[in-house]
């Protein structure tokens, strides 16, 4: 343990908690706002100082007023009602849900921020570092596995009822596992049929190739993979 100095209560240790909360939002902020994800710098450091003034808050009272506080208490309370917050950066957009990772890193940075409030820098400094790296990582490694996945999942615009039976036996016939699929009918006149596909496509089908043929289908408006 690098900080376990830090868990005792001395004005020296209050004030490096506090800037090593705001280094710690603040960056994870940063990264986030350099790809132009929501929740950029200064809402993280602030999520992430709140949550700490909140432990440092709980240790107060603690000392203050021994066997009558709880100090999980408060920090069990900003863990849920950090929620509220994180679900505002989150959109639903053609059946596509963005802005989930944004949303977790106002939750993270919430936890991070109630561990070095306690004193706990050590574990927020490794979480800090994990997260950054994981943000930076896992999407080349999910790229690969994505690009050699069979799966695939279709937003589709069908004129009408027919069209959207003949386009699901068309992909049935094709040799196409469907996994899933939800078809929603227009709410007014002159608007199409959307239709949700999953579904496995055979491992001879190219499929670039194969979402082009599926638009050039009769009856079908528009295909996009998602």
């Amino acid at each position: 343990m690098f900080f376990s100095s830090l868990t005792e209560w001395t004005p020296y240790n209050v004030m490096v908690r506090i800037l090593v909360s705001l280094f710690l939002g603040s960056l994870i902020g940063i990264d986030r706002g350099v790809k132009r994800r929501g929740a950029g710098s200064r809402t993280d450091a602030a999520v992430c100082l709140g949550a700490t003034l909140v432990m440092l808050t709980a240790q107060y009272m603690n000392l203050k007023f021994p066997g009558k506080t709880d100090i999980s208490r408060m920090a069990s309370q900003v863990i849920s009602g950090v929620g509220f917050l994180g679900a505002g950066s989150i959109l639903v957009s053609r059946h596509q849900v963005k802005g989930l990772t944004s949303a977790a890193g106002v939750w993270i940075c919430a936890c991070i921020g109630l561990a070095v409030g306690i004193g706990f820098v050590d574990g927020a400094v490794a979480v800090t570092v994990l997260l950054l790296a994981g943000l930076h990582i896992l999407p080349m490694i999910e790229e690969r596995v994505y690009h050699y996945s069979r799966y695939m999942t279709l937003y589709i615009e069908a004129e009408d009822s027919k069209a959207v039976t003949r386009l699901l036996h068309k992909i049935k016939a094709d040799g196409c596992k469907v996994d899933m699929y939800n078809v929603e009918r227009p709410k007014a006149a002159g608007q199409s049929f959307t239709v949700m596909v999953t579904a496995r496509i055979g491992k001879n089908r190219n499929k670039e190739a194969y979402v082009q043929s599926l638009s050039e289908f009769e009856g079908v408006v528009s295909v996009d993979s998602l």
